[in-house]
């Protein structure tokens, strides 16, 4: 019987925290033993063109999947630290194999040395630390000349311990908070996007009932076009009046502090993981799964009475929030888009000066349909996740929104192309008009021009018919 390998014992780790592709760029020398150990495992390899690129598939992996993605680092780029540090700030489960990397990756929730010795033990303890909350990425630094030695697996548990269950008396505070409340208000976070989170959430306002603003992360957890649901998180413009005029604001699985209720008078309730230790206006505290805490909030909220929100008021703000969305352009185009494709479509967008106008048209109608990010401006995001989306779910239409942005990143269409991926990307050309189009051209992408709704319409079409990636660029003389 042959022994283990380090690799194998790294990618049985991998395959045990449900892990199921590992990302990697291919440098045209001999194979890595972890990329064989991998394929062997049962593990998906796919090969990306930039290592940034590999980093930003591997965190949107993760992060739609809810288990550790992972990506073999092998040159340590200068894009790899960014694309890292976006994932720390999109709580993105993620192990990072690095391959004698001489340096930590900075943002790391830990950086860990592999030795045959303590393979096992370390790739169990990236994989559950990668899904501690908050979630991110966990460096494992494996020398290719080690890879290859033979090491003992060790029956280690790869998945992170379960939340605690909701404390009875933090329940009881929190009903009799909710049970006092004539207009409550909830906040909605990224810890609300399991599916049966949403579904308790969705139950929880519609029984109360109250107003719903969610985080960008959150969007599509009540659906959009829900009469319940006014917006997003910061670009909201019902978010001031509503904030002003609830009683009690309910956080739910929100995982950043709480700033934008501080202007409140509201008392705020919290749900979900242990919320940042800034948030000190919380006034009662839940700490638990979403889903448990709804559900043991149901029988002690039976007997509530039902908030007295005036629902013309909501339909008005609600109204007022989707003019707030943009009429321009880009907005319109948006929403063609998404008249076009099909329910349970995914829209990835960039930073940037269209990110507002494609988060207000686009209507997200279930979790994890709506895919940005915490990267800066301009350092690319929208299409390696795009891949990354259409990866994971292979039966699912993928559409990209991006501007200038994608010039960074504008070797994964290489990878889009070797992977027939069929996402459609739309580019908003901010530059002289053609100056984008003629750099996208040499990828030998379906390409086409939309300078109005007729034009991007008749392209859409064409797009949604290709059976890989296709480009519309869309440039005009007005602003979009």
């Amino acid at each position: 019987m042959s022994r283990s390998t380090v690799a194998d014992v790294l990618a049985d780790g991998l395959r045990r925290a449900g892990t199921r592709r590992l990302f990697a760029v291919a440098d045209g020398g001999d194979g890595h033993a972890v990329l064989d150990a991998a394929s062997a495992a049962g593990l998906a390899v796919t090969f990306a063109s930039t290592e940034a690129g590999a980093c930003v598939m591997a965190a949107v992996t993760g992060d739609l999947t809810d288990s550790p993605g992972a990506v073999l680092i092998r040159d340590l780029a200068p894009d790899v630290g960014p694309a890292v540090a976006a994932a720390v700030g999109d709580r993105a489960p993620m192990i990072v194999l690095t391959s004698g990397a001489s340096l930590a990756l900075a943002g790391c929730k830990e950086t860990l040395g592999v030795e045959p010795k303590t393979v096992a033990h370390r790739i169990a303890h990236a994989a559950r630390l990668s899904m501690a909350i908050p979630r991110g990425p966990v460096q494992l630094d494996v020398a290719a000349e080690i890879a290859g030695r033979s090491s003992l697996p060790v029956a280690t548990s790869c998945r992170p311990d379960s939340l605690p269950y909701p404390a009875s008396e933090s329940l009881d505070r929190a009903a009799e908070a909710l049970v006092g409340a004539t207009r409550p208000l909830l906040l909605t976070g990224l810890h609300c996007r399991s599916d049966d989170a949403a579904q308790w959430l969705r139950a929880f306002a519609e029984a109360l009932p109250a107003p719903v603003i969610a985080s960008p992360r959150a969007k599509g957890v009540i659906p959009d076009p829900h009469p319940l649901m006014l917006g997003v998180l910061g670009l909201s413009g019902a978010e001031e009046r509503l904030l002003s005029r609830a009683d009690v604001v309910v956080a739910i699985g929100l995982d950043a502090p709480l700033e934008p209720m501080l202007a409140t008078s509201a008392r705020v309730l919290a749900f979900g993981p242990a919320q940042p230790a800034d948030d000190r206006g919380t006034a009662v505290q839940v700490v638990g799964d979403v889903s448990a805490v709804i559900e043991e909030l149901a029988a002690r909220l039976r007997d509530k009475p039902r908030a007295d929100w005036d629902v013309a008021e909501l339909d008005r703000l609600r109204r007022e929030n989707a003019g707030d969305a943009g009429n321009g352009l880009a907005a319109r185009l948006v929403r063609l888009a998404r008249e076009a494709c099909p329910a349970g479509t995914i829209a990835t967008v960039d930073a940037g000066a269209r990110r507002a106008a494609v988060t207000g048209a686009w209507h997200a109608t279930a979790p994890r349909e709506f895919l940005t990010s915490s990267a800066p401006e301009g350092t690319g995001f929208a299409l390696p996740a795009a891949i990354a989306a259409r990866l994971v779910h292979p039966d699912r239409r993928v559409v990209c929104f991006t501007d200038a942005a994608l010039m960074a990143t504008a070797q994964e269409l290489e990878t889009a192309v070797r992977l027939a991926t069929p996402v459609v990307i739309v580019v908003f050309e901010d530059a002289a008009p053609g100056a984008v189009t003629r750099q996208l051209e040499r990828y030998g992408v379906s390409l086409s021009v939309a300078e109005n709704e007729p034009t991007f319409a008749r392209a859409l079409g064409e797009a949604l018919g290709i059976a890989g990636p296709s480009l519309i660029v869309v440039t005009s003389r007005t602003p979009v």
